[in-house]
């Protein structure tokens, strides 16, 4: 029995998945998430998961952070990520960050159980139009993913409210807490990254971003 579990905001995407893995493997067991923090939440429990099915973007993960803060936390559950993206400086950073494959949302049924299947067999799997041709991981991303890796996920919605602009009293309003714990999470947000500023910070956060 294999144990899968599909991250993904979209519910039609989902359901599509769903019907690729029951009509394409066998004695597979299937878990749903829609959001990062939903995801995190059933990950813990399943120490047997053979394989994350995990969306780029989602609520909670609007880049690469999913994807590195899972690889940081869970670094035994296999990760392949699914996207609408199609480029490869993206499959390149994915690749580059843990995931064991690449999945666009364009494929068709067979050429998604081919990968699923290639991948829950120990071995990579990407678009074949992109084999060969992958980037190799700049050393100055790694070293900025390993320090993004160490934000909570409250502390990065922080951060990606000071990206936005906003204050720290409306980031408290949006989060339902006090200004004194923003201003806590944003003097962590600045030890963690090294960084003396929101400036700064903005800025390590963009090189993750995934236009």
């Amino acid at each position: 029995m294999y144990y899968f579990h599909v991250a993904d905001d979209h519910p039609l995407f989902r359901d599509a998945l769903l019907g690729v893995i029951h009509s394409r493997l066998e004695n597979v067991e299937v878990s749903q998430s829609a959001t990062f923090d939903e995801t995190i939440v059933a990950i813990q429990n399943k120490t047997d998961l053979d394989l994350l099915i995990l969306d780029l973007n989602m609520p909670g993960s609007n880049d690469l952070y999913g994807l590195i803060s899972i690889r940081k936390r869970f670094p035994m559950i296999p990760v392949v990520i699914v996207s609408a993206h199609e480029n490869v400086e993206i499959i390149s950073r994915a690749i580059g960050h843990g995931a064991s494959g690449y999945i666009p949302k364009s494929l068709s049924v067979d050429e998604m159980s081919e990968a699923l299947k290639t991948i829950i067999e120990g071995d990579e799997w990407i678009p074949e139009k992109f084999r060969g041709n992958l980037n190799v991981l700049q050393t100055e991303e790694k070293t900025l993913a390993e320090k993004i890796s160490d934000l909570t996920p409250q502390q990065y919605r922080v951060l990606h409210f000071i990206r936005e602009g906003w204050l720290n009293k409306q980031i408290a309003y949006e989060l339902n807490v006090t200004e004194a714990t923003i201003k806590a999470h944003v003097t962590v947000i600045f030890r963690k990254l090294g960084v003396t500023n929101r400036t700064q910070a903005v800025v390590q956060l963009n090189q993750l971003i995934v236009q």
